[in-house]
């Protein structure tokens, strides 16, 4: 029964890894438009401005006074299954939009304390998304609805230990809340419905250090963070007739999942060819191999309902990047990235049909006065096309094949305020 279950239930932490064009696994990179621009190539050694603290927190040293900085992300993602057919062979409907898009805010603001001291606070949202079968379509077992929130405060302190180096830290305090839903046909169950919510916290760590005025590289640490949801799962009355009694108490009751997000690490280059060019590099390893396994247990039956095992990978993230100080107000941005998917062929599900990436990105930098800049940013990536099996996956369950084809526009704007 726990085996047969496992599909239904791949719960609340499997909701984060679901179907998402615009970064590996679940994370979301868009925390800043001026960094987007490059396509986050530099982002750990940049400091433009604020928002660049969320990749590396010792930037804040470079932030001199009291600044502001307030943004947000438009995600306009694209993402198609064609070729669907059911375990029958039989033909199914191209599912269309199933990635729903989303605004991710982000705000930062700093304060200097004296020569050396720096403090700042940040709200980010790191990870989001939204994805919506049809009911009806063939692998609903597999998933039909995904919605993920995500909302992180994070206190942070920078200290400038030497002319030359910067070192940060700061507290990443995390809520989560999630829903999913799907069906169980072998149970003639047409919804099962779980959601929860949790706050964790985690902890980032920076150091930069600085040759000269032109040339810097930054060094950032992101740690894992162990999250436990709690929530309840409810299924509609089975068409079966007896199964429902028996497996009432388990498709009805409050639960917990346990998962690991990922820890992350990032080196980073920055270097000002010339008055008029700079230019900066990026890699970023994140380690989703953490995430080993997704535990359900059932609150109210004092049992372990579903685990589930992951086959995650840790992924790389290279970037390069370019600016162009148009004048004295002016800035050209561009930068181009390749993202590495966390999800092997073999692994790949309709919640995560997942795939490697290439980014595109140009943006742009306004600065009105001494005070006030403007950041905008437009990136454009597409993913490679992604064949689904589930059969491959050793899923219980109902087989569908798909292909996929998935993109994503992303359209940044930030302003920057110095007090």
């Amino acid at each position: 029964m726990k085996n047969n279950l496992a599909l239904t239930m791949t719960a609340l932490g499997t909701i984060l890894l679901a179907a998402n064009a615009n970064a590996a696994g679940f994370h979301l990179r868009e925390q800043s438009a001026a960094a987007q621009g490059n396509a986050f190539a530099g982002a750990t050694a940049g400091a433009e401005n604020g928002s660049y603290a969320y990749f590396n927190v010792a930037g804040l040293t470079r932030q001199k006074g009291t600044q502001l900085n307030v943004g947000g992300t438009y995600i306009a993602p694209r993402a198609e299954a064609s070729n669907v057919r059911a375990s029958d062979g039989s033909r199914g409907a191209d599912v269309n939009n199933i990635v729903h898009a989303a605004v991710a805010p982000n705000a930062t603001f700093s304060h200097q304390l004296n020569e050396k001291a720096f403090l700042g606070v940040a709200l980010n949202v790191p990870f989001g998304m939204i994805t919506k079968y049809d009911q009806d379509w063939p692998g609903s077992d597999h998933g039909i609805t995904s919605k993920v929130m995500t909302a992180t405060v994070t206190p942070m302190f920078a200290y400038k230990a030497t002319d030359k180096l910067s070192l940060g830290a700061g507290l990443q305090m995390q809520y989560v809340k999630a829903r999913l839903t799907s069906s169980a046909s072998q149970y003639g169950v047409d919804n099962v419905a779980m959601e929860g919510d949790t706050f964790d916290i985690g902890y980032q760590l920076g150091a930069m250090y600085e040759f000269n005025d032109d040339t810097r590289i930054g060094v950032a640490y992101r740690s894992k963070i162990k999250h436990k949801l709690k929530g309840d799962i409810e299924a509609s009355d089975s068409t079966i007739p007896g199964v429902g009694a028996m497996v009432g108490p388990l498709l009805n009751q409050d639960i917990s999942a346990r998962l690991t997000t990922p820890a992350m690490f990032s080196v980073g280059a920055y270097h000002q060819l010339n008055e008029k060019w700079a230019v900066m590099a990026e890699y970023q390893r994140v380690f989703w191999s953490s995430f080993d396994s997704l535990d359900i247990y059932g609150e109210d039956t004092s049992s372990m309902v579903s685990r589930t095992k992951e086959h995650w990978r840790d992924t790389n993230f290279f970037a390069i990047g370019a600016s162009y100080q148009i004048d004295h107000q002016w800035k050209w941005r561009l930068g181009l990235a390749y993202d590495q998917s966390a999800v092997r062929v073999q692994h790949r599900t309709p919640r995560i049909p997942d795939s490697d990436r290439i980014w595109y990105s140009t943006g742009l930098n306004y600065q009105y006065n001494d005070r006030l800049s403007f950041d905008l940013a437009y990136t454009y990536i597409k993913a490679h096309n992604a064949h689904l099996d589930t059969k491959l996956t050793g899923n219980v369950g109902s087989r569908v094949t798909a292909e996929y084809t998935n993109s994503v526009q992303l359209f940044g704007l930030s302003l920057n305020y110095k007090f």
